[in-house]
């Protein structure tokens, strides 16, 4: 017989929904697909006097470390291309280990799934870095910064493989060790 209410503290129990990776493969997905012409079009549109650039994110580091600005490079870097390419693969990761048995205990990739959702909150920072810019910067007669098109599917990306996380239970990795629904 199947208890409706926690023994422990009285709350209302809920099963797992295993519907969620249906959803969690679709926001992963859609935020994979919004990566791609992130990378390619440009972050920013510099203007300064009668000169316009426009920089992919790539781009954008490769120029801050030819100025000097090493570190603050490697952190867009990180925070641009690393970041964003190990949440997909740790969110592949995490949605493909509940179906079959995986090398990693379930301790572990709870762990893992915690560390996904910690460093999604740090993913948004170039498009506040874009947006610090261009507010900062709108000398109109001399000098303006303003976001390109990769900033909305940069910011797309990012929230859409929020949305794939959160709609992962992590309550799947407990079950029969990560060894999928029970039969």
């Amino acid at each position: 017989m199947r208890q409706e209410r926690c023994e422990r503290c009285g709350s209302h129990l809920q099963s797992r929904d295993w519907g969620s990776l249906q959803r969690v493969w679709a926001w992963l997905v859609v935020g994979m697909i919004c990566y791609v012409p992130a990378n390619l079009f440009p972050m920013l549109r510099t203007q300064v006097l009668f000169n316009t650039s426009e920089d992919t994110i790539v781009e954008g580091a490769i120029e801050l470390a030819s100025h000097g600005n090493l570190g603050i490079a490697l952190i867009i870097l990180l925070a641009s291309v690393a970041i964003p390419v190990g949440k997909f693969i740790a969110i592949a990761y995490l949605a493909i280990s509940v179906a079959r048995p995986e090398r990693l205990r379930p301790k572990q990739r709870h762990r893992l799934y915690h560390f996904v959702e910690f460093i999604g909150r740090w993913s948004m920072i170039d498009v506040f870095v874009v947006a610090i810019l261009s507010a900062l910067v709108q000398l109109n007669f001399a000098a303006s910064i303003n976001p390109g098109p990769a900033a909305i599917t940069f910011a797309l990306s990012v929230i859409f493989t929020m949305l794939a996380a959160i709609s992962f239970d992590p309550r799947m990795i407990w079950d029969n060790d990560g060894r999928g629904p029970r039969a």
